[in-house]
């Protein structure tokens, strides 16, 4: 049975904006500006906080597609693959927001990231994909980490653009331009969790999860922070299979990843399907959203390297 962990869950409400807390300036003796692969540059369209890009299907298209770095699978929206006459796949126990549930999928034959005039950015076949209701979705559909394997996907919210190239593990120790903060991080489940981050002085495990608006945590991470949190906010969040849940949202003075803190970080506590999924029931952990990966102006994923890339931080 195939597990498809889907974490695109627009928020009903948002506190604050996160501010950000600047590391100490790194030494420009010891750094020098990266090297990398020239790519064509993708441009993307923001759907309340998320993204989405264009996505070409066999001949078909475009249609928006949000990039969802916490989805373990890409997803497509039940009404477009019925327009399409996509072929039917097997039928999959998809672990969401809200639960878990058998879902059917479709096989889309060949899908590529960009519009035909453009020339595709990454191009992936045989994708076999669960078809949910796009009204749940937001979007035509969720291209998910299945696609994005052993790519390096860097998100330049200034510009709205979005590259997407192929990434191979190096054989050594990459050196980075001096405004670049670099974060390593381990592969769960085809997942980067960052291990080298902390709150109130107690380790977090932190995933990085582009399809959602807004941070959240799991119950380990409140019962950290209500000591500080007497009133908690209640809001209602809707998975992507259609299902609700509630949960309690609060602003966390001060999130520590890597070299940077995040000051006033709106997170919603909710106790989710995926957390165990991954393991990270009973520890800390942390969903982050796009609302605080937005505060870095570029932020790159690299799968094959298990590394995350931030800008220094935007001083409002």
């Amino acid at each position: 049975m195939v597990l498809a962990l889907l974490l695109a869950v627009p928020l009903a409400a948002a506190l604050a904006t996160p501010q950000p807390v600047l590391p100490p300036p790194p030494d420009p003796a010891a750094q020098h500006d990266a090297q990398q692969t020239p790519a064509d540059q993708l441009d993307f369209v923001t759907e309340g906080l998320r993204m989405t890009v264009p996505v070409t299907i066999g001949p078909a298209g475009p249609y928006r597609f949000v990039v969802d770095t916490g989805a373990e699978r890409t997803v497509i929206a039940r009404e477009l693959a019925t327009t399409l006459g996509l072929a039917p796949g097997r039928s999959v126990h998809v672990t969401a927001m809200a639960g878990s549930a058998q879902f059917a999928t479709v096989v889309i034959p060949d899908l590529r990231i960009g519009s035909p005039l453009a020339g595709a950015r990454l191009s992936t076949q045989g994708i076999e994909a669960p078809a949910l209701f796009g009204r749940n979705l937001g979007a035509a559909g969720l291209v998910g980490i299945d696609t994005l394997q052993g790519h390096a996907v860097t998100i330049d919210f200034a510009a709205q653009t979005m590259t997407v190239i192929p990434s191979t593990k190096r054989l050594r120790k990459e050196r980075f331009g001096p405004d670049d903060i670099v974060i390593h991080a381990r592969n769960q489940l085809g997942q980067l969790v960052v291990t080298d981050a902390s709150y109130r002085g107690r380790s977090v495990r932190v995933v990085i999860d582009t399809g959602a608006d807004t941070s959240m945590g799991n119950l380990a991470l409140r019962r950290l922070a209500a000591p500080g949190h007497a009133a908690l906010t209640a809001v209602s969040l809707l998975s992507v299979t259609g299902a609700s849940l509630q949960a309690e949202q609060a602003l966390l003075d001060r999130v520590r990843i890597g070299e940077v803190g995040l000051a006033n970080l709106p997170v919603a506590f909710v106790d989710a399907a995926p957390f165990a999924r991954l393991g990270l029931r009973e520890r800390p952990a942390l969903l982050l959203g796009m609302d605080a990966l937005r505060l870095f102006g570029r932020v790159r994923i690299d799968f094959a390297n298990r590394e995350l890339r931030l800008a220094q931080p935007k001083v409002p």
